[in-house]
């Protein structure tokens, strides 16, 4: 044997040779580089495996913790206590209406269309699906709505056992819970539960309860399609409740249908029996005695507030325990019942008038500096007339939406089709039925009140005289998407049924509520600066106060186009027809507007400290159609400038009794205050932009100036009054120039009504009379009462 060391092979892939020639076992090359950022497989496998132990050992300890507990004291409701904004009391929303039956007096297809709307796998599937609960987690996360996830167990133990509070410690208790009770009762136990304690609205829990609330009957006794309904309703109580607020037909009809449709899918109706379903319309709803006047109308528009706002959720509301202290100031409240009373509700003879019985009201009055709802009439009383008129969002408004066409015209620097600045003196052709300009959606060419064709006009008589061809033309000007985009900042909400972008939009087809078209004039009162409307000045439960959102307030529009829109609402006040605004004895800025087919009158207006809109409604009590008021009250027609202006007036006069007198602080936008020269054309006087009303020497007793028509048909009927009074239902009205054949059927301050002619005075020029009935002038321009504002609106057509 050699003495020389053996050689070695060089060092390679199998590691470095040792003296044994055995490999030495390599070693593990260290992570470099972005590698050692992230964990190794083994660490991943350690860290699930140790999760999973955790929730395993949470589970367990958590359903061993977790006991069924006995049935929660909210299962027999509270009340919720309602305050004025000086803490006097208003209401008290009543007891719980609640009567339990076992689930075999519930229809089998009851039940099942409540499985169809909430649950239907419910017979089947485990208490608890996760599967659902992270599918709604990760769409309320990313923004596609908030969902439950929850099973009806789990609902039911909601209602029941826990409460209604959005706690992570509420959640995981009804997790546990359900799963609980899913294993120590029967699904029909759960079913029955569930049935019993579900809010349905209308201050019903349980179907039994919410089977007499909506029509009328016992559960036993009900409809596939009444109980999709009802299921319907689970979903969403004051979304769905169409009778109270019947601008939600469609998206109630939507739900109603998908409830009906997963039956069929599940094998639960038969498709004939599916098609020849209708939507089962339910009964008006009675309010509790308790919520007589106008107080229910309080409890259901702050209810409306808080849940829209997402400040309390319905179903937590419902439990009640809460002391809610409104803006609402008394004194005012009952200010504006006594102006609808004095100046409506007198007025109605059911026996003499049919139609009389159709007539509604509602109002809203703004504190423009904050936003705050001050006053609110909803209707004659809440156990009569269930729906709120001052929040419904199903009647058009007419030529009160006109304003914003005009204040986005200031906004948006507009110009006419041959580029003029869109000002108050801009002058238009006021032709009737003229077509409309720069509009690439069709031919569409609306009537002007009663087919009056006015010529060359300034805006702001456009404005005083309500003409619908100007403003379609000023529409198409601006841009209907801008006019749009302005009615949604000053505070139409952009969901509003009917707000689409086009000419027509101009003429008001949009159904926003009386209190959405105050919160937007109260914008223009305020300069253009908005807050969001609030009816809720705090709030408290067991002594901790509920947190309110925050009531900013932003530049809506400029502070030029809200004032230079205010100058010429000031002239619609002072001798356009809005005239009877001059009752509240303040500087006043307003405009009329009537909805198509007279089935609603408006006026809409404002001082510099306090935005009021009145309307008043035509709708069949039995049906809930919406109904003309031709011959209402016992006027030939109703418009904007009579019965809506003087409650405007009234109540505006005594909520702001012993308030100094302010006059409106304006800004106009450049060129705004400039008089355009006298048309050199026109004999015996010419129509100044300042008020559009005849000069001396004009026009008299019809509209004809020195023995020939005045073509422009922009006179007022009975010319200028020069000192006599003039009647209106019988009374006196001193306050100001007669406009003789303005109004449809002549409002305060205007030429007469019922009976025409003025009382003694003489219209100038020695000539007695004026229009009668409401009847207007040769050449006398309307106001807004008649055919919706132009002929039904033109028809309210693109086309």
């Amino acid at each position: 044997m050699s003495d020389e060391p053996q050689q070695q092979g060089p060092a390679g892939d199998g590691g470095e040779a040792t003296g044994t020639g055995k490999a030495k076992k390599p070693k593990r090359p260290k992570r470099t580089g972005w590698r050692r950022l992230f964990p190794t497989w083994r660490m991943v496998l350690g860290g699930f495996l140790l999760l999973a132990l955790l929730c395993v050992g949470a589970f367990l300890a958590g359903y061993l913790l977790v006991e069924i507990p006995p049935a929660n004291a909210a299962a027999t409701k509270q009340s919720n206590v309602y305050l004025y904004e000086d803490g006097t009391e208003i209401a008290r929303d009543g007891k719980v209406n609640r009567e339990n039956v076992p689930l075999s007096e519930v229809p089998l297809h009851v039940q099942r269309a409540v499985l169809a709307a909430e649950d239907r796998d419910f017979h089947s599937e485990s208490a608890v699906d996760p599967k659902a609960m992270v599918r709604a987690a990760w769409n309320t996360v990313t923004g596609k709505g908030k969902q439950s996830g929850s099973t009806i167990t789990q609902q039911y133990v909601k209602n029941y056992y826990l409460g209604q509070e959005q706690t992570v410690t509420r959640k995981v208790k009804e997790f546990f819970i359900s799963i609980k009770l899913d294993r120590e009762v029967s699904k029909d136990d759960i079913l029955s539960g569930y049935l019993n304690t579900s809010y349905f609205g209308r201050n019903a829990y349980g179907v039994q309860a919410a089977a007499q609330a909506y029509y009328g009957k016992n559960v036993k006794d009900l409809s596939t399609a009444e109980g999709a309904y009802l299921a319907t309703l689970l979903n969403s109580p004051n979304a769905y409740d169409v009778a109270t607020h019947p601008e939600n037909k469609q998206r109630a009809a939507g739900r109603w249908n998908y409830v009906l449709d997963g039956m069929v899918k599940e094998g639960w109706l038969g498709k004939a029996d599916r098609a020849k379903a209708k939507f089962p319309m339910p009964d008006e709803a009675k309010g509790a005695a308790g919520l007589s006047g106008q107080r229910g109308y309080v409890v259901k528009a702050v209810e409306d507030y808080l849940t829209s706002n997402k400040i309390i959720d319905e179903d937590t509301l419902a439990k009640g325990g809460y002391r809610i202290t409104t803006t609402l100031q008394k004194d005012r409240q009952d200010a504006f019942k006594k102006a609808v009373d004095d100046q409506v509700m007198s007025k109605v003879d059911k026996d003499a008038r049919k139609v009389d019985r159709n007539v509604r009201a509602g109002g809203a009055s703004i504190d423009p500096a904050t936003g705050k709802v001050v006053a609110m009439y909803g209707g004659i009383d809440y156990t009569k007339q269930y729906v709120n008129n001052a929040t419904r969002r199903d009647y058009q408004v007419g030529s009160t939406f006109k304003p914003f066409v005009f204040t986005s015209a200031v906004e948006n620097g507009s110009v006419t089709q041959d580029g003029r600045p869109i000002t108050p003196n801009t002058v238009y052709d006021g032709t009737n039925k003229r077509p409309v300009q720069g509009w690439s959606g069709g031919t569409y060419a609306p009537e002007n009140e009663d087919q009056v064709s006015y010529g060359e006009t300034t805006v702001r008589e456009a404005t005083d005289k309500s003409v619908n061809s100007v403003y379609a033309q000023m529409a198409v000007d601006v841009g209907a998407d801008k006019v749009k985009d302005t009615a949604i900042a000053l505070g139409v909400p952009k969901t509003t049924p009917d707000l689409t972008a086009s000419p027509s939009i101009a003429l008001g087809p949009s159904t926003a509520s009386v209190l959405d078209m105050t919160e937007a004039y109260a914008t223009l009162a305020n300069h253009g600066k908005h807050g969001t409307y609030t009816i809720v000045e705090k709030i408290t439960k067991g002594g901790e106060e509920v947190e309110l959102p925050e009531q900013a307030t932003k530049q809506a529009v400029t502070r030029e186009a809200a004032d230079t829109t205010t100058s010429i609402l000031q002239s619609v006040v002072q001798g356009g027809t809005g005239t009877a605004a001059q009752g509240a004895g303040r500087p006043a800025a307003g405009k009329t507007g009537t909805a198509e087919n007279d089935t609603a009158a408006w006026f809409a207006g404002y001082t510099p400290d306090l935005a009021t809109v009145v309307a008043v409604m035509g709708q069949d009590p039995e049906t809930g159609a919406h109904t003309p008021l031709y011959g209402a009250l016992g006027e030939t027609r109703i418009n904007g400038g009579a019965y809506p202006a003087r409650v405007w007036a009234q109540f505006t006069k005594a909520a702001l009794e012993g308030k100094p007198v302010k006059d409106f602080d304006l800004e106009l936008e450049q060129g705004a205050d400039l008089p355009l020269p006298p048309d050199p054309t026109t004999t015996g006087g010419t129509l100044p932009p300042e008020t559009g009303k005849p000069t001396e020497g004009g026009p008299t007793d019809g509209g004809t100036t020195d023995g020939g028509t005045d073509t422009g048909g922009a006179t007022t009927g009975g010319g200028t009054d020069t000192g006599g009074t003039t009647t209106t239902d019988g009374g006196t009205d001193t306050g100001g120039p007669a406009t003789g054949g303005q109004t449809g059927d002549q409002s305060d301050g205007g030429a007469t009504t019922d009976g025409g002619a003025t009382d003694g005075g003489t219209a100038d020029g020695g000539t007695p009379g004026g229009p009668t009935d409401g009847g207007t002038d040769a050449g006398g321009a309307t106001d807004d009462g008649g055919a919706s504002d132009g002929g039904a609106i033109g028809a309210l057509t693109d086309d």
